[in-house]
Formats: C-alpha cells, sequence, structure tokens
C-alpha cells in the first residue's frame, strides 16, 4: 500500500481538481474564469453569493466525495518506520505496534468481555464521539428506566416480603421451637426447679484450679519512661534490678519525663488528680457547721474509687475549664455569667467553699445582677443565704425575684408576710408578688389584699376575677364592671360575669352578658376566636354552669364559617364536645343546628342518638315529638319513639305513636312490622295476626310474608305457617329466607326428605344463597351421609366461588369428621382463595398446635389488621394462655371495633363469669344490652331459635355464654 501512493496521486489530485469548482462556488469564492452557457443570460440563482448552509458537504448530491487525497491521510509510512515518540515504551515504538495495539482496542475477544446481548464487541458506537444529543438520549432513558422501576418497586417488595415469610415459615427462630417447652416451665414447681442436679465441672484439674499470676506494682515513672522511648515491653529486665529504677542514669531525669508531651497518659496529673479528689470527697463529707468528720469508714473507699476518673482527661478539662473562666473573670470583671458558671464548675468539682467565695466576690463586682445574688442564696447554707438576700435587697430594691426567694427562705409563715409585704411597699405594681402573698392569707385577709392589688395593677384579668370570687353577689357586679373598664378587651371577665348571674339566679341575663360581651370585643377590635370560646364553653359546662355554656355555644357557633360547610362543622363540633365530656355543649349545638336545619333528617337523627346515649327518656321523647313534627316521612324517628315508649312499659302510647306514623307513611313496611312486633312482644298474638294480614293485602312484600310465616311457626301453628310459606313462594320464589324456613318446618318435623326437596328447590332458584347451601349440607350431615355433604360443599364453592362462609365450613366437616390433615390443606386452599377474610384466619388459629398458634395470630393481624374475628381470636388465644390482663383487653377492643357481633359479647360474657368479678359482668351484660347485636355464628342460633324468640338481649347472652365450652 505504501509503494501504490505515488502511482495514484496524480489521478487523485485531477478528481480532486474536478470538483473544486463547485466547492469554490459554494464558499463564496467567484472563480477565476467563469464558463461559457447558455443559462448566462437568465436570472441569478438566489442563493449564490449567500453562505452555505450548515452541514453542507461539497459534491455530495452528484457522488464527488468518495476519494481523499494525500493531504487528508498524510506522507505514506510503513509499519516498520519509527513513530514520532522517541521515548516511546516497548511495545509502541513502530507505526505497526501502534496499529495493532488500536485493533486490539477496537475489540477484545477474551471471555470475561463477552456480553449476552451485545456480543464480544460492546456497544457499536462506543468508539464514537458522545455529543449533546447523545447525552440527552441517555438522560431520557435513564427517565424511563427510573420510571418502569417505580412501577414495579411495590410488586417487587411485595414479592421480597412473601418470600421472605415463606422462609420464616419454613424456617422458624429458635425462639419459635422451643416455645412448648419454655411455656411448659410455668407448670415446674420450686421442689421440682430445686431438684434439678447441678452441672458437673467436667474440666480437668489444672483447669479447675489455675494458678493465679503473681503480679508486681511497678512505679509511675517505669510507665512515664517508655511512654517516652517508645519501647514495647512487657517486663522487667531481671538485671537491672530495682536501683535502676530508684537511681535512674546520669540524664535521664529530663523535664519531659515529668511532663509527657506525647503519650497518652500523665502519670503526674493522675497522682495530683488523686490527691484533688481525696481533697475533694474529705470537704464533702466534712460538717460545714462544726468542722466534725462524719467520713463512712466502711464506704469510704469503695465510694472514692467511683469518683477517680478513669481517663486522666477528666482533670485536664476541668483545668482548662478553670482557666478559659478565670481568663474571663480578669478580661471582662463585671461580666456576671462568668462568675456564676465558675462557681458551679468548681460546686461539680467538690470545692463547695471555693465556689462560694468566688459567687461571694461576684457579687462584689456586679452588685446589679440578679442571676449571681440568687446564685450566691442558693449556694450558702441557710442563715449565710438570708444574710445574702438582704444584702440583695438593699443593692436591688425593686427586684421581685430576690424578694420571692428571700421567701422561700423563711419557714415561717408570719415571716414569709412579712417579707412579702415589705416587697409590696417596694414593688406595688408586681402581679406576682401579690398573687404569692393573697395565698397565705386567710379569705377575709385576702379580700382586703386583693382589694389594694387590683388598684396597683389594674390590668390583671386574675386578680379582678379572684376578688370577685371572694366578694359578694353586689360587690362582685361591681369589681367585674370596673374590670370591664380596665380591661375590655378580655373576654373571661365577661364570661364570669354571666357565670355570677347564673349561679345568683339571674338566667335570662346571661344571654344578654354574652351578646353585649361580642359586641364590646368586636368595638375594641378583639378578633373572636370560635375555637377559644368553645374551650371556655367547655369549661362553663364542668363548672355546672349550663346556662352560660350554652349561651357562649349560640354567640359564637356560627362565626367564621361558610354557609356550605355550617351542618358539618357543627357535627363535628359537637362530636369533640362528646369526646371532651361536655355534653350540655353539643346538647347546645344539636339544638342550634336544628334551628337551622329543621328539615335535615340526618341532623335529628344523630341528635336522637345523642339524647339516647347521654340524656333522659323524656328529653329523647320530646326531641323525637319535634322531629316527626318536622319529619313525618322520617320513618325510623316515628319507630325510636313507638320503641322508646315501649320500653318504658307504655304500649298505649306506642299504639299512638305508630297509628299517627301509618298516616304519615301509608303502606309503610318497616312501621307494619313494628307495629306487629309490638303486639307480639305484649303477648297480643290476635292483633298481631290482623296486623300481618292487614299488611299482606295493602303492602305485601317477602318480609311481610316472612314475619307471618315466623309468627305461626313461633305460635306453634305449623299447617298455618307451611300454607304462608306456599303462598308466600308463590308470588316471591327468589326470596332465600322463604326456602330456609320452609326446609327448616320440616326438618323440624324430622321430614328430612322434604326437608331436602325444600332445600334443593330454593337451591335452584337462588343458587349464590349461601345459607341455603350450608342447612342442606348440615342436613346431609346429620343423617349420616358425608360424603354427600361434602359434595354439596364443593358444588357451593363452585357456584360461589370465594365464599369463606362455604370453605369454613368444609373445613370443619372435615375436622368434625377427624380427618385434621385433609380440614388444614382445606384451610391452606381457603387462604389462598381468600386472603383477607377473618373467619378463615380466626379458625386457622386454632387449627394450629398450641406452640404454632401464636406466631399464626401475628400472620393474622398483618392481614386481617381490623377484623373483629381475628381480635376475638387472639383474645381467646390469651384467655386459652391465662393472660387474664391481655385477653380483657383484646375483648373490649374486639367489642369496640364491631359491637354488633353478638359472638364476641358471649364469650366475652363467658370470660368474665370464670375471670371477673360481678361487677365486670354486670357491666359486660348492660353493655350488650345497650347494644343490641344481631349477628354472630352463635348468637344467631339462639336469638333466631323457635323458642328464644320472646327473650331479651340479656338472657340471649347468657344462653351463648352457657353453651361456650373452652374446648380452645
Amino acid at each position: 500500500m505504501a509503494s501504490s501512493g505515488p502511482k495514484q496521486a496524480p489521478k487523485m489530485s485531477n478528481k480532486a481538481s474536478a470538483g473544486g469548482a463547485g466547492a469554490a462556488g459554494a464558499n463564496g469564492a467567484a472563480p477565476a474564469v467563469p464558463l461559457a452557457s447558455p443559462l448566462m443570460g437568465k436570472k441569478k440563482k438566489p442563493f449564490l453569493g449567500m453562505p452555505a448552509p450548515l452541514g453542507y458537504v461539497p459534491g455530495l448530491g452528484r457522488g464527488a466525495t468518495g476519494f481523499t487525497t494525500r493531504s487528508d491521510i498524510g506522507p505514506a509510512r510503513d509499519a516498520n518506520d519509527p513513530v514520532d515518540d522517541r521515548h516511546a515504551p516497548p511495545g509502541k515504538r513502530t507505526v505497526g505496534d501502534q496499529m495493532k495495539k488500536n485493533e486490539e482496542d477496537e475489540e477484545d475477544l477474551n471471555d470475561t468481555n463477552y456480553d449476552e446481548f451485545n456480543g464480544y464487541a460492546g456497544s457499536l458506537f462506543s468508539s464514537g464521539p458522545y455529543e449533546k444529543d447523545d447525552e440527552e438520549a441517555d438522560a431520557i432513558y435513564a427517565a424511563l428506566d427510573k420510571r418502569m422501576d417505580e412501577r414495579r418497586k411495590e410488586r417487587r417488595e411485595l414479592r421480597e416480603k412473601e418470600e421472605i415469610e415463606k422462609y420464616r415459615m419454613e424456617r422458624p427462630k429458635i425462639q419459635q421451637q422451643f416455645s412448648d417447652l419454655k411455656r411448659k416451665l410455668a407448670e415446674v414447681s420450686e421442689e421440682e426447679w430445686l431438684s434439678i442436679p447441678e452441672v458437673g465441672d467436667a474440666r480437668n484439674k489444672r483447669q479447675r484450679n489455675p494458678r493465679y499470676e503473681k503480679l508486681t506494682p511497678v512505679p509511675d515513672s517505669f510507665f512515664s519512661k517508655h511512654l517516652q522511648t517508645g519501647d514495647k515491653h512487657t517486663s522487667v529486665d531481671p538485671l537491672q534490678g530495682l536501683a535502676g529504677l530508684n537511681t535512674p542514669y546520669p540524664g535521664s531525669m529530663t523535664p519531659g519525663l515529668m511532663t509527657p508531651g506525647t503519650g497518652e497518659l500523665d502519670m503526674r496529673k493522675i497522682g495530683q488528680a488523686r490527691n484533688t479528689l481525696m481533697d475533694m470527697r474529705l470537704s464533702q463529707v466534712s460538717d460545714s457547721v462544726s468542722g466534725q468528720t462524719v467520713v463512712d469508714p466502711k464506704g469510704y473507699l469503695t465510694d472514692l474509687n467511683s469518683m477517680i476518673p478513669t481517663h486522666g482527661g477528666d482533670i485536664s478539662d476541668i483545668k482548662k475549664a478553670r482557666l478559659l473562666l478565670k481568663s474571663v473573670r480578669e478580661t471582662n470583671p463585671h461580666h456576671p455569667p462568668a462568675w456564676i458558671a465558675s462557681a458551679r464548675l468548681e460546686e461539680v468539682t467538690g470545692k463547695l467553699q471555693v465556689a462560694r467565695n468566688l459567687i461571694m466576690k461576684g457579687t462584689e463586682m456586679c452588685p446589679k445582677s440578679e442571676d449571681v445574688w440568687l446564685e450566691a442564696a442558693r449556694l450558702q447554707p441557710g442563715d449565710t443565704a438570708k444574710a445574702v438576700v438582704a444584702q440583695a435587697v438593699r443593692h436591688m430594691p425593686q427586684s421581685v425575684r430576690i424578694y420571692i426567694r428571700a421567701a422561700e427562705l423563711e419557714t415561717d409563715v408570719r415571716a414569709k408576710k412579712r417579707v412579702l409585704r415589705k416587697a409590696l411597699e417596694n414593688v406595688s405594681k408586681s402581679v406576682r408578688l401579690w398573687k404569692t402573698a393573697v395565698e397565705l392569707e386567710e379569705p377575709e385577709d385576702a379580700r382586703i389584699m386583693l382589694s389594694r392589688a387590683v388598684e396597683c395593677c389594674p390590668t390583671s384579668v386574675e386578680l379582678w376575677l379572684a376578688l370577685a370570687r371572694l366578694e359578694t353577689y353586689e360587690n362582685a357586679r361591681r369589681v367585674l364592671n370596673k374590670a370591664r373598664e380596665n380591661i375590655p378587651t378580655d373576654r373571661h371577665i365577661w364570661i364570669t360575669a354571666a357565670k355570677l348571674e347564673e349561679a345568683n339566679g339571674n338566667v335570662q341575663m346571661v344571654e344578654k352578658i354574652i351578646d353585649r360581651a361580642i359586641t364590646s370585643l368586636h368595638a375594641n377590635g378583639v378578633e373572636i376566636n370560635r375555637e377559644q370560646w368553645i374551650t371556655d364553653a367547655e369549661e362553663c359546662d364542668k363548672a355546672s354552669s349550663v346556662a352560660t355554656c350554652q349561651a357562649v355555644i349560640r354567640a359564637v357557633i356560627g362565626i367564621g364559617i361558610e354557609e356550605e360547610d355550617r351542618k358539618h362543622t357543627w357535627m363535628e363540633d359537637s362530636d369533640s364536645c362528646v369526646s371532651h365530656g361536655a355534653l350540655e355543649c353539643a346538647r347546645a349545638i344539636y339544638a342550634h343546628s336544628l334551628q337551622v336545619f329543621p328539615s335535615k333528617k340526618s341532623v335529628w337523627l344523630r341528635a336522637a342518638y345523642f339524647e339516647k346515649n347521654h340524656g333522659t327518656r323524656e328529653s329523647l321523647e320530646a326531641l323525637l315529638q319535634r322531629a316527626v313534627a318536622h319529619c313525618p316521612k322520617a320513618e325510623v324517628l316515628w319507630l325510636m319513639g313507638a320503641k322508646s315508649k315501649w320500653l318504658a312499659e307504655d304500649v298505649p302510647a306506642a299504639r299512638s305513636i305508630l297509628a299517627l306514623a301509618f298516616q304519615a307513611n301509608p303502606n309503610s313496611e318497616e312501621i307494619w312490622l313494628a307495629a306487629v312486633k309490638l303486639e307480639s312482644e305484649n303477648n297480643e298474638y290476635e292483633r298481631a295476626r290482623r296486623l300481618l294480614a292487614k299488611a299482606r293485602s295493602s303492602a305485601p312484600t317477602a318480609r311481610v310474608f316472612m314475619k307471618s310465616v315466623k309468627l305461626e311457626w313461633v305460635l306453634g301453628n305449623i299447617e298455618a305457617a307451611q300454607e304462608l310459606c306456599t303462598e308466600a313462594l308463590k308470588h316471591y320464589e327468589d326470596f332465600p329466607k322463604l326456602w330456609m324456613m320452609r326446609g327448616q318446618i320440616e326438618e323440624q318435623g324430622e321430614n328430612m326428605d322434604k326437608a331436602r326437596e325444600a332445600y334443593n328447590q330454593g337451591l335452584k332458584k337462588c343458587p349464590h344463597s349461601t345459607s341455603l347451601w350450608l342447612l342442606l349440607s348440615h342436613l346431609e350431615e346429620r343423617v349420616g351421609q358425608l360424603t354427600r355433604a361434602r359434595a354439596i360443599l364443593e358444588k357451593a364453592r363452585l357456584k360461589n366461588p370465594q365464599s369463606p362462609e362455604l370453605w369454613l365450613d368444609s373445613v370443619r366437616l372435615e375436622f368434625r369428621a377427624g380427618l385434621k390433615n385433609i380440614s388444614n390443606t382445606l384451610m391452606a386452599k381457603a387462604l389462598q382463595e381468600c386472603p383477607n377474610s377473618g373467619i378463615l384466619w380466626a379458625e386457622a388459629v386454632f387449627l394450629e398446635a398450641r406452640p404454632q398458634r401464636k406466631t399464626k395470630s401475628v400472620d393474622a393481624l398483618k392481614k386481617c389488621e381490623h377484623d373483629p374475628h381475628v381480635l376475638l381470636a387472639v383474645a381467646k388465644l390469651f384467655w386459652s394462655e391465662r393472660k387474664i390482663t391481655k385477653a380483657r383487653e383484646w375483648f373490649l377492643r374486639t367489642v369496640k371495633i364491631d359491637p354488633d357481633l353478638g359472638d364476641a359479647w358471649g364469650l366475652f360474657y363467658k370470660f368474665e363469669q370464670q375471670h371477673g368479678t360481678e361487677e365486670q359482668q354486670e357491666e359486660v351484660r348492660k353493655r350488650c344490652e345497650n347494644t343490641e347485636p344481631r349477628h354472630g355464628e352463635l348468637w344467631c342460633a339462639e336469638s333466631k331459635h323457635v323458642l328464644n324468640w320472646q327473650k331479651k338481649t340479656g338472657e340471649i347472652l347468657e344462653l351463648v355464654a352457657s353453651k361456650i365450652k373452652n374446648t380452645f
């Protein structure tokens, strides 16, 4: 290639000259000789004479760029020619070596450089220049990768969490593996524990009886010497002898030996520190009055050892601080903090007398500093402190803090009064002094002092209010009027005036005073803070000032609230007042809300529930009468009123309320059924039948028919019940409860075939009714057809996927049949299909062996943290482990989260019967009766039983508790 360069050079230069004209024209340089052309006479092209556009390559359009000239490639060189660098390293001294090296750099075929996606070569464009657009592209791709990673982050974290949980289940901790054994230790008696033989010492004689090393104390000079020389010897040369330690060789006693500059320990300073600590300890334990020592000879050395610093740096720090503070004192002797800090440093180090001397010197240098005098009084003993305070008063007769300290130093009450009265002569404007003095006086003397105090401090609200409390009614009114004149911007004076009028029976004045207060404060530029006024109203409520509390609420409840937010905000305020125990405030808020929103059913309902929970029966009935007058279409308000009368055993009044409800809501199902329940509960069965017959004709619904069947069934009229059920199914064949009742009636009469037929017909019409499937399965299990029951449940699960009730019954079926392994397998499948089902997790806890139950309960709480069934299972678990306090806490938590779960109340009551007092049992019973639970497997089995149809909530609670056996 090197030899062919000269031969081809002319051709290349000719080609280059052929394209030179175009290049010259493009660069704006006119050619030397223009060529003759027929186009010369035409109009000149517009781009001629203009600079070339960006990126223009001359000759690219006609293919005149596929060649190079010598100026492009440089002179031809042989591969063996030396490079320009004379000092190039071996392997890079010739052109061929460098070309070979470049080829190696371009592609490295080593196995470590292989990439599955890119192969050996790496990136295709790694050798190219890295430009701005490459940087932008990389930034875009990086942002995309980050975005995709964030999208997958939650899924990845969830997967990692599941893997960790799986790992923990497969490989439990040693603590979990031995939990059952540790639990059994609770059963070991003290005699058994003491009878466990001691473990013998299996070591040999030499290990059992080691010969302790004999240690010889070494003088401090030895360590100092070796710290200086840097030697690392750990033993003394026996040839040196002890004389070498006492009389060192000449020249060794240098100043550096005694005060090492580089070693970590300064033995001389540690020796000084020991003497300092000894002196400090002795000064602490000496009697400052008589000078007699009170050292405890037995505990002294132990206490002294505990005070010796572990490092010499402690003493050094104290010395540095002392020097620094000394410098500050000398530089600025009139700086009080320097004297106080110096005294406290000496106090901390135990030099109390030095601290006292320093602070007294500070009082001489800074006689006008309160802090210095107070510190001096604190450091001095009793009588000396009094003398210091007296001296301080002479220098600073207007200092309140010094007078207060002087009063505190006095032990006799009379002396305290004398000091404070002397102080008030000098500083009559101090509220703190007046309050301290008044607290020591009797009521009559206090009233006299307060009357003088408000003259001296007319802007103190506390003094005015205290005086008003001690005065008579008439005088208190005058005092408060004067207080309002002196302090027109304080709301507490107005509220106190209102409370005063209420306490003296002038309730009609309370509203006027509060309204006048709002007006006056507005006129004086005071912003009415709604929250502060509501807080004041709550305090009035707690002080039994009901009228004042209600007047304040009415005055400020609407201030600063948008019109559309009023209802929501007021309901929140009422809930807040109830939580704070301010029931009258909440009642006033509800009363105001009902005046503003008289036709809002939700407000009436919340007010009614408030009266039901916190008020009396009379207040509830009065509220409900007003409610039905404003909202006659609200059935629930009519029903609450009728129920209140019925609970008060006023049946005629309840009937009249329901009659009025009929007039306002004709053909209302709820009111018909309430009337039927009222009559049936009071043993008026004929009236109940007539009402149901009217309801079936005027307002026929599935529930009305169901109640009709239930009434005949519980009264023992089986034939009438069956006829009504058949008639109802003609109209409402898709109502599953009718099919259930029909099957249960047949099952009660031991007609298993008819019952099975009824259930099967019902399932054809209502295939998604879980209760029907369960009833049919239980029927087959009762007659001994276990296989058929299992098949029914499998079919039910296919028709109703993800149904926890069906899975739970399948697990229990296998468990009752004694097939525990199959029940565990089914439970695992159930938790896979319904991972957030509380009833399944609660059952899974007690399917485990005792040692694994706690672990399973933790898993259940992670999946269903607020599910009442899981909380109930945890409570039962603590109950089974006899952890009574914890079990009670979890029972309370369960009934708080879901008070409608009757099973929780039954188990809680059973627990209190075994481990609680009679008061605790009664409390659980009352709470259950107030809540009136309606759901729960055990609860519904008793409450819906035909024989228990007239039983109250308390009686059903007793039945449920009696049926519970501690099999867990």
